[in-house]
């Protein structure tokens, strides 16, 4: 069963590859956003309006901290590392924003990659986060990784993923608080994707808008309250 699992997503992710990997700056006036991330950021199998960044920047908006177009470098499939290298080709480092979320991790827990990688290249990454983010670690956050073993295509599996989602989240959530950045934890509520499909996207493993929109109602009085 763990092969066909395997086999299965592995087609979804190639299938996703054709997916834009990064949304070039909007030119508009407004708080410059970076969103760092996998298919979670960038919001696979559901509308560009329905994902957490543009959810995000449009409730910011309406409560009168004016975003730009968020700034995507995300594709589904991405581990850790395969982030850092993207990143060094769009030679991101050259620039600053106002605000970056960072949200990685699953692709490490599925392909079995070591927790001690993980931490290594998860603190490389929210370090250069901080650094385009003004070296204000206010100006930044993370996102749990949620956890797809509560949803129609990972469920069957949901005893081996469940326990090494927790493991990649605690490391996470210890590096992002030694480095004085805000965690979200969204994870719980990703647990409720069997229970109410309607959390749940079309392809049967990624969150729905509807989910995105409770982690941005989640995250979003702590963001203003940064922000402001």
């Amino acid at each position: 069963m763990r092969k066909s699992f395997l086999f299965i997503l592995s087609l979804l992710t190639m299938f996703s590859a054709c997916k834009s990997t990064a949304v070039p700056a909007a030119e508009s006036v407004g708080l410059s956003y970076l969103a760092l991330g996998d298919s979670y950021t960038i919001g696979q199998s559901v509308a560009p309006s329905e994902t957490y960044p543009q959810q995000l920047a449009d409730q910011l908006n309406k409560g009168g901290i004016h975003l730009g177009k968020p700034r995507i470098i995300a594709q589904t499939g991405w581990t850790t590392a395969d982030l850092q290298q993207a990143m060094d080709r769009a030679a991101i480092d050259q620039q600053q924003f106002e605000l970056v979320s960072l949200l990685i991790g699953v692709n490490n827990e599925f392909q079995g990659k070591s927790l001690a990688a993980f931490e290594t290249e998860f603190m490389t990454l929210l370090k250069r986060a901080i650094r385009l983010a003004h070296n204000d670690p206010k100006k930044v956050f993370v996102l749990s990784i949620p956890d797809y073993g509560f949803t129609p295509f990972g469920r069957e599996q949901q005893s081996y993923v469940s326990p090494r989602i927790d493991a990649f989240n605690q490391t996470a959530e210890k590096v992002t608080h030694l480095l004085g950045v805000a965690w979200f934890d969204i994870t719980p509520g990703s647990r409720k994707g069997l229970e109410n499909p309607a959390l749940v996207a079309r392809d049967g493993l990624h969150p729905s808008g509807v989910m995105y929109g409770q982690w941005v109602t989640q995250i979003l009085p702590e963001l203003k309250r940064q922000l402001q």
